[in-house]
């Protein structure tokens, strides 16, 4: 008898950059910066509400900021590089135990076993 995987291809069609980046249109950037301005959330609670991520929508508020003060060119200054830290987490007994993988180009591949994903991320970059 064959094998049945149990696995699932999930596409969200967004647009993504070579190294796996969503790509934002910049008039879209500016629908989100008005909006946040009238919305008089903090940007934590707006890039959540809006599903970006927050210190992507900090440099748009940031540059957005200096663009509308004039510029500000003199007072830039390179970001420190962020600190990485990985704490091993385990499911509470009884949690169900799916695994997700999430590709650079916005490929979600769901399923339970680490060989079937591993094949089929594997024929996918075929």
């Amino acid at each position: 008898m064959g094998t049945t995987v149990s696995a699932e291809l999930v596409h969200h069609g967004e647009q993504r950059d070579r190294i796996g980046r969503q790509r934002m249109p910049a008039e879209r950037r500016r629908q989100l910066l008005a909006a946040f301005r009238e919305s008089g959330l903090t940007r934590s609670g707006f890039a959540r509400r809006e599903g970006i991520r927050y210190t992507t929508f900090c440099t748009w508020v940031q540059k957005d900021e200096e663009a509308r003060a004039g510029g500000g060119a003199g007072m830039k200054r390179k970001p420190a590089a962020p600190t990485v830290r990985f704490a091993q987490v385990g499911l509470p007994p009884g949690a169900a135990r799916g695994l997700e993988v999430r590709l650079p180009d916005g490929i979600t591949v769901r399923g339970s076993s680490v060989e079937e994903l591993a094949g089929l991320v594997r024929a996918l970059r075929r």
